[in-house]
């Protein structure tokens, strides 16, 4: 196998992103997919979760649109189909930075953003759009999204859209885009009898690739487990963690949307708290400052939690 993205003969632009991105060596499945995919040729690929399952299918479907570019302006030439908006808002960073040196355009369409933030994936020149179904469905429905044009067609993730029922419209909008000249699916893995119909269906004689790639390829994770007295000790724990320096992202998980209020309040005070004792700020404009944005909601909550008012803190403090 290849050992340099040299030898895959890309262009220079995506040469120069890869090597300000720090990558000179492809992955196992970044080898495995990038000749066949460079062909042509459909792929039906199988990679862990960290592998660099992205770069395997945006440098060959990005040296595509730059061999042929377009000739006219005109909707996107690759969609890129994801599960979640987070996947879709990683890949689209990951396309926007291997595409810095180039004139590719890329836009992303998901749930939660309003219309007016993804009129740009509509209405202008863009080459790659990054979407999840169900809001990619909605503007195809309204007329709103081109797919005539669509050449490379990428569901990434596949069969957690499978398991998270999309099925329905991920058929729709393959078949919208029935006039693309390349398929590439990508899974975690390539078992369970719909999976394989699915694919049988959608992909042209594809290439099936199954990528075991060795430890160093790997993302480490660490697990710990924190032990926790109470509730209030508990939220002492998540603060503090997050709070650590070292923690620079982080997803929390709670059981309900009432609890994630809870949580977004508890943390928006304790900063609050935190700015009344250490800056010269007014109460209004630390409330504003930390997310609230009633003065009076932001002293009800204050008072209820701490049990005085901002005013009776800055009274006391002196």
């Amino acid at each position: 196998m290849s050992q340099s993205f040299d030898d895959f003969d890309l262009n220079p632009a995506l040469n120069r992103a890869l090597a300000e991105m720090g990558f000179t060596r492809p992955t196992t499945i970044q080898q495995m997919v990038l000749e066949p995919a460079l062909d042509g040729r459909d792929i039906l690929a199988s990679a862990p979760t960290g592998t660099g399952k992205t770069a395997a299918f945006l440098l060959p479907a990005m040296q595509h649109l730059l061999d042929f570019p377009r000739r006219k302006p005109g909707p996107c030439r690759m969609l890129i189909l994801t599960p979640t908006r987070e996947l879709a808002l990683q890949v689209s960073a990951h396309a926007r930075a291997l595409a810095v040196h180039t004139h590719l355009s890329i836009e992303t369409i998901i749930g939660g953003v309003s219309h007016e933030e993804q009129l740009p994936a509509l209405t202008k020149t863009t080459d790659i759009v990054v979407a999840t179904p169900g809001r990619l469905l909605e503007y195809i429905e309204k007329e709103e999204f081109e797919s005539h044009d669509i050449e490379v067609l990428v569901l990434d993730e596949a069969d957690r859209m499978l398991d998270m029922g999309f099925i329905k419209d991920v058929n729709r909008i393959v078949a919208e885009a029935r006039y693309r000249k390349h398929t590439m699916l990508f899974s975690a893995t390539l078992e369970g009898a719909g999976l394989e119909k699915f694919a049988s269906e959608i992909l042209k004689d594809p290439v099936e690739l199954h990528a075991e790639p060795p430890r160093s390829e790997r993302r480490p994770i660490t697990q710990w487990v924190h032990l926790a007295d109470d509730a209030a000790h508990k939220l002492a724990l998540l603060i503090h963690i997050l709070k650590d320096p070292q923690t620079q992202k982080a997803i929390v998980f709670v059981k309900t949307r009432e609890r994630l209020a809870e949580l977004l309040r508890i943390a928006r005070l304790k900063k609050a708290a935190s700015l009344l004792a250490s800056s010269e700020k007014t109460i209004s404009e630390i409330t504003y400052e930390v997310g609230f944005t009633s003065p009076s909601y932001f002293t009800k909550c204050y008072k209820e939690y701490f049990g005085e008012s901002p005013t009776d803190f800055l009274k006391r403090r002196g």
